[in-house]
């Protein structure tokens, strides 16, 4: 086990408990992945939400096995005030990540880091260890998991008794999700031995786990439990670290080989995500299990959920899962085996929206931009550009410190030219707003080019980078290092988890729907903003937006006809014709314009500007926005 990590403290809400689980239920998911990992190397402090919670009963009563404190809000530190919770800071305070599914994929890889023995946590990342991380604005399945389930078993757990008879929208979604053909990347293969099996007519023997495992000694008793499926046979197998059973290894009969793809048996689910127990298993773990306990005098609720409820048994059987609840306090319910599908209540599960299928019928388009470009024109509505404020304004780069440079990095020359194009004119444009005192926030801010300059060049203003992704982040915070820069922060969230107040938000290439992220967050605070969006083509509908944005708009296009520019939009690359690239420029406009018009119905001053050169990018508009 390495012995220098770094100290770290988990800051988590605490409102009250409720039975054995303390809430809000994100706050119960971080522990019992905590205790499913025994993971010790986090100094861990829970921020009441009322004055009257009493720090003796916390820290005995709720926790056993975890040294926690107690912090009031106004204590935490000044970023992670910032951010909601649960939020990770390194102890010197610069460095923060914020949202569930961040919080949890960082403790399973510090868990490992520090002792990579423990080989079955970070499976739980699953396969390419990408469970959890697309963020919940553009990722249906993460939403569901991080945001909807919890927050649909809170709300059941206060509804009034009539409304308790009611399944929540969200727990059926996942029944369904649960009773849809399993996906995996080996799903060929593990669909003829299913087809072979089937064939043969038998049925796997499976060691599962037959005794908790005990708190001292981890011994485990196991016995042979018939499963009736290979799914539950791969599982199990890779869960105990065995071979796969030997029917699964066994090279296919010739006529199962012969056997077309779209003719194999599908794959059933074992688990939330299919075949292994991963990250969502964990986190839904908590949720179900006190929507079961809610619901166990209402049997009629779990005879509509048999999946969710052979699932939930399922769980149990995971190696570690009952040592985990034990600790946590979560008394696991035995339930009965249920078997009938109800059809009919499944199929109120339809009525609620999947994002991504959303206006699916529009999804395919035929003809070009011309029509609706000629529409939006003969009402008056024309891409229109402002002049530059400053077209010939530049940074001195060559007598700027060296990890100023985007140059430093790995980029070709050429590219690092273009991208000290782009700087200079978010840079010149952030200049004209800024004064000193002023927090300017870098959304989306990848590695940290424009943060690093804007820190660097301004260091009277207090500039936060907000980044999904870890190693970028990681890469901004040692270039900063490097420069001694003591006026920036680094958060790792998803958007929706940074609510601290600023004066401009600024973000360079944010990406398809990012952009209308980032100004509705700008709108919220009162801030100014200047934004470089970038790929159009990936607008389209989601639970918190719907296109176009503008009421001008919404009167004169349909989604459908929107969604044909934003497509034309992303067709500006060099390579392509200069009038088709005309086209692509004057769709960006109309899209951006459309932008334009939403912030101005919020009182906001707007300007869509082009880029100076316009060569730096062929996604080279700017939007500048003034309360």
């Amino acid at each position: 086990m390495k012995d220098s990590v770094a100290e770290e403290h988990l800051y988590l809400d605490f409102s009250h408990q409720y039975r054995d689980s303390i809430f809000p239920l994100h706050t119960s998911i971080s522990l019992f992945l905590l205790s499913y990992c025994d993971c010790k190397l986090f100094t861990i402090f829970l921020v009441p939400t009322s004055e009257d919670v009493d720090d003796q009963f916390v820290t005995k009563k709720l926790l056993s096995g975890l040294e926690v404190h107690l912090i009031s809000r106004c204590q935490l530190p000044v970023v992670v005030q910032s951010c909601c919770l649960p939020a990770v800071v390194v102890k010197d305070g610069k460095f923060c990540r914020a949202g569930l599914s961040v919080v949890l994929r960082h403790i399973i890889q510090k868990t490992y880091e520090a002792d990579p023995s423990k080989k079955d946590v970070l499976e739980l990342l699953g396969f390419k260890k990408t469970c959890l991380k697309a963020c919940a604005e553009v990722s249906q399945w993460t939403r569901l998991c991080e945001i909807s389930i919890p927050l649909a078993v809170e709300g059941f757990l206060t509804a009034s008794p009539e409304n308790c008879q009611t399944i929540p929208p969200d727990i059926l979604q996942l029944e369904r999700k649960l009773g849809e053909p399993v996906r995996v990347h080996n799903d060929d293969k593990i669909r003829r031995q299913k087809l072979q099996q089937q064939k043969a007519g038998t049925k796997a023997t499976v060691p599962v786990l037959g005794k908790a495992a005990t708190e001292e000694g981890e011994t485990v008793e196991t016995h042979q439990h018939p499963l009736p499926s290979l799914e539950l046979s791969i599982a199990f197998s890779k869960l105990l670290v065995q071979e796969e059973v030997s029917g699964a290894v066994n090279r296919e009969a010739p006529h199962i080989r012969r056997t077309k793809t779209s003719d194999l048996p599908l794959l059933d689910h074992v688990f939330a995500e299919g075949l292994y127990f991963t990250l969502a298993d964990i986190v839904l773990l908590p949720c179900i299990h006190q929507f079961l306990l809610s619901s166990k005098n209402q049997g009629k609720n779990l005879v509509k959920l048999p999946l969710i409820s052979g699932w939930y048994r399922r769980v149990q059987e995971v190696p570690g899962v009952k040592q985990a609840a034990g600790k946590c306090n979560m008394e696991l319910l035995q339930l009965p085996e249920l078997t009938s599908a109800p059809e009919e209540q499944l199929q109120d599960s339809s009525s609620v929206p999947d994002e991504i299928e959303e206006e699916d019928e529009n999804s395919h388009f035929i003809g070009g931009p011309r029509p609706t470009m000629t529409k939006l024109m003969e009402n008056g509505i024309e891409a229109k550009f402002s002049p530059h404020p400053c077209p010939s304004w530049t940074l001195d780069w060559t007598n700027l410190p060296s990890p100023v440079n985007p140059g430093e990095g790995k980029m070709s020359r050429d590219r690092a030219l273009r991208k000290q194009q782009q700087l200079n004119n978010l840079v010149a444009a952030v200049t004209k707003l800024a004064k000193p005192g002023d927090v300017i926030v870098d959304f989306c801010s990848g590695g940290g080019h424009v943060g690093i300059v804007l820190a660097h060049m301004m260091p009277s203003c207090q500039v936060v980078l907000i980044e999904n992704k870890e190693l970028s982040l990681i890469r901004a915070k040692d270039r900063s290092d490097e420069l001694g820069l003591n006026n920036i922060w680094f958060i790792q969230a998803n958007l929706d988890y940074f609510n601290g107040t600023f004066n401009i938000g600024v973000a360079l290439h944010a990406c398809g729907v990012a952009t209308d992220m980032v100004m509705e967050h700008c709108i919220k605070a009162r801030a100014a903003f200047v934004i470089s969006p970038c790929c159009y083509g990936f607008i389209q509908n989601t639970v918190k937006f719907k296109y176009p944005r503008s009421h001008q708009f919404k009167e004169n296009l349909s989604y459908k006809e929107h969604m044909i520019l934003c497509r034309f939009a992303d067709q500006t690359a060099v390579q392509l014709p200069p009038e088709r690239r005309l086209i692509g420029k004057q769709c960006m406009g109309l899209v951006d314009l459309d932008r334009a018009r939403a912030a101005e119905e919020h009182n906001y001053s707007v300007q869509v500007i082009s880029m100076e050169p316009e060569s730096c990018s062929p996604k080279n508009n700017m939007l500048v926005g003034i309360p």
